[in-house]
């Protein structure tokens, strides 16, 4: 954290004022932020004719910040982006703050200007606006957020995870599973990436055998009622649809098995289907 100094005018009537700036700004360099905000304040609540650079009011806002004062750390950082001092720190930790207040279309937004006005961060701006924007559950903002932080290569596997998760809590389900498998490619071994695919496989498994054994169930109840011979080709024909989808299922539950070995649910239905298909 950089400290922000300035030349201040003392007066011997308002020496005092002074004296805890000063004393303020030691604290906040020693990270005794609630020792520094006290002392700050006190200060610049009787200033006298003390003139302070209003640079002091980053100062006064990290301490502020650092000591969970999160309201009084938002008015100090507007007032130092006012006078124009660390304007992006400024932008960034304000955005911090409103997230620790969990007001979180303020932090989002604040993030933007963030990101504005330091576009060489955007990536890790992008990121740490992401996760706030899914806490709010703004989720439209969130996917366009970590999309970047995708692009910029910022905590790439995560964003990637997070920026999934957001399309399947959009309903995009299509969505879900080639960011799933985008990330899977990307970042080989990730385990959020494989064992969330994995799941996608096994739904997807679970189905087409499902089918299959629906498909199989009915012909044999024909055979149990007489309207059926297991000789007849139709029962031949109906046979051969279900093994398959069970033969379909059987390749996409290999694949999740492949991603996820700990998968049981992959397991038990591969057995399954293997079964089915003798």
């Amino acid at each position: 954290m950089l400290l922000v100094t300035g030349c201040i005018t003392v007066f011997s009537y308002a020496q005092d004022a002074a004296e805890k700036i000063t004393k303020g700004n030691e604290a906040l360099q020693g990270k005794e932020y609630a020792k520094a905000l006290e002392l700050y304040e006190s200060a610049m609540s009787n200033l006298g004719d003390v003139q302070v650079p209003d640079a002091i009011n980053f100062n006064i806002g990290w301490a502020a910040y650092n000591s969970d004062s999160y309201e009084k750390a938002v008015q100090y950082f507007d007032k130092a982006i006012a006078a124009k001092v660390q304007v992006e720190k400024c932008y960034e930790y304000k955005a911090n703050a409103y997230t620790k207040m969990k007001k979180y279309n303020e932090a989002v937004e604040t993030y933007k200007k963030a990101i504005e006005a330091s576009p060489a961060k955007a990536a890790q701006l992008s990121f740490n606006a992401g996760i706030t924007a899914y806490k709010g559950k703004i989720y439209n903002e969130a996917l366009t957020l970590f999309t970047t932080a995708v692009d910029g290569n910022y905590k790439g596997a995560t964003a990637q995870y997070y920026k999934a998760v957001v399309c399947k809590k959009l309903g995009k389900n299509d969505e879900y599973k080639t960011t799933l498998e985008e990330g899977v490619a990307k970042f080989a071994g990730n385990k959020k990436l494989t064992k969330a695919l994995a799941q996608v496989y096994v739904k997807e498994g679970n189905k087409l055998y499902k089918k299959g054994a629906d498909i199989l169930s009915k012909a044999n109840e024909k055979v149990n009622t007489g309207s059926l011979s297991t000789a007849d080709a139709a029962y031949t024909t109906e046979v051969g649809k279900s093994k398959k989808e069970f033969s379909e299922a059987l390749a996409v539950l290999k694949k999740a098995a492949e991603l996820d070995a700990s998968n049981a649910n992959a397991k038990k239905l591969i057995e399954a289907c293997n079964a089915a298909m003798k």
